[in-house]
């Protein structure tokens, strides 16, 4: 098996707390960390939400900006424009940009953009009108997180794709669905089993992580997850619901770090002793006759 370099996506999501200066901050330090993507999340709250939805109050009102969850999710949302100033930015650093999107007019405000990938959180995946957005009016990677989704719901979206010839621009990613989630519920064979259910069908594997540490990540890389997907934030004390699961500047170093160091790692031998062995050979396994 030969292993693609990692790819290192930085979820910075809500992250920002509503400001575009701390937006460009969390994107040059995802950058500096050496992840691949600054990702952010696009809603169109009056069409994700009803009216009793977006006029209830926030679960957790130490973490609301708003008096409903509405004006909440209101707050933290970037407009078209403001995420073509960040996808500049992006740019302008050599990193690249991506959003999540939550619902028809987002999708189409995204694909107008024209980000490399776009991504479809694991909310919205069985939502088939935004999904033909990205399937007929878009030609980046599609990235589909599958937490909270059956087997039958997985494969009902792959074969979205496939009525039109495009499983080759799908990017399918395990995921447990929690803020944050136990070890024992990540569930990091769900990678293999993606893989031996879709195969070549789709462009590459992912893996989605809402746990606390960089401890399985390298796993979930040698298991195949190509793409490997971490909250970020600048200090996981800062209000929001994101940012006790998401990593810090230097959390996200140390994990891009040991990706690559994983990937230099997962090879054979090129011969049976190799030469840095041979001179330990010539002195420490040299014995006498007999």
């Amino acid at each position: 098996m030969t292993y693609k370099t990692p790819k290192v996506i930085a979820e910075i999501g809500c992250n920002h707390k509503g400001e575009m200066s701390i937006a460009k901050e969390l994107i040059k330090l995802a950058k500096d960390c050496g992840a691949d993507v600054a990702k952010f999340q696009k809603r169109n709250n009056r069409e994700l939400l009803t009216e009793e939805q977006y006029n209830t109050p926030h679960p957790n009102p130490h973490n609301s900006y708003g008096d409903s969850y509405g004006a909440h999710r209101e707050f933290l949302e970037f407009n078209q424009q403001q995420h073509a100033e960040l996808k500049a930015y992006c740019e302008s650093i050599g990193i690249a940009y991506s959003t999540s999107v939550w619902d028809h007019i987002s999708a189409a405000e995204i694909v107008a953009l024209n980000p490399s990938l776009i991504k479809v959180p694991s909310a919205c995946n069985n939502n088939f009108g935004m999904l033909k957005i990205l399937r007929d009016e878009y030609k980046g990677e599609v990235h589909v997180s599958f937490g909270m989704t059956s087997h039958e719901e997985e494969a009902s979206i792959v074969s979205f794709f496939e009525e039109t010839n495009q499983g080759n621009r799908l990017v399918i990613y395990a995921c447990t669905s929690g803020y944050p989630v136990p070890f024992e519920d990540v569930c990091l064979l769900e990678i293999t089993r993606l893989k031996q259910t879709f195969g070549a069908r789709v462009k590459d594997y992912g893996f989605s992580g809402h746990h606390l540490g960089i401890a399985i990540d390298n796993a979930a890389y040698a298991l195949g997850g190509t793409w490997v997907e971490r909250h970020f934030t600048k200090d996981r004390t800062w209000k929001g619901t994101d940012h006790a699961a998401s990593l810090e500047p230097t959390g996200m170093l140390k994990l891009v770090r040991d990706l690559h160091a994983t990937h230099k790692a997962l090879t054979y031998k090129s011969k049976e002793i190799l030469p840095i062995e041979q001179v330990q050979k010539d002195k420490l396994k040299y014995r006498k006759n007999g």
